[in-house]
């Protein structure tokens, strides 16, 4: 049964307002891969447009504080915690972006950890599309959530 639907099948946003206050976490990733030029410059620092993985960092957390704006249904959500982590794998030329986000609430941070992922890896996009037009953005998806009535889950994909 979706959620965000009346009995007519409109648009609802869902109410919370009987649901416990729970620790919420929300784990997703996403990958860009990228020619082994643009992967070099972003290893050393030397990008003409700055520290890619921290402006990228930066892009994240903001866009997690912002999902609400941004996706017309969310909850404004209260964040304890964004955690933002970028693994490279220097041989297929892949940066991983891997986001945590925590509340203290009454509905989940899965949208908030999804969004941070996916502007984290569109800010890299948007720094290095001078040197690299071919990048490719793929696989974003939620790892994990744990809190809430329906408790802890772990893709198995």
């Amino acid at each position: 049964m979706l959620t965000h639907t009346d009995k007519d099948g409109n648009a609802k946003m869902v109410d919370i307002s009987d649901k416990a206050i729970t620790k919420r976490i929300a784990k997703a990733i996403g990958f860009i891969q990228m020619s082994p030029k643009t992967l070099l410059l972003l290893n050393k620092g030397e990008h003409k447009k700055g520290d890619v993985l921290t402006v990228a960092k930066i892009a994240g957390i903001q866009a997690a504080k912002q999902t609400f704006n941004l996706i017309p249904l969310c909850h404004q959500i209260e964040l304890t915690n964004v955690d933002i982590e970028f693994h490279i794998d220097q041989k297929n030329n892949i940066v991983e972006c891997a986001v945590k986000v925590f509340c203290m609430g009454k509905t989940g941070v899965e949208m908030e950890a999804l969004t941070a992922t996916t502007i984290s890896l569109l800010t890299v996009y948007d720094m290095c599309k001078a040197v690299d037009k071919e990048m490719r953005i793929f696989d974003i998806k939620l790892s994990e959530k744990h809190g809430g009535k329906s408790g802890s889950w772990v893709t198995t994909r």
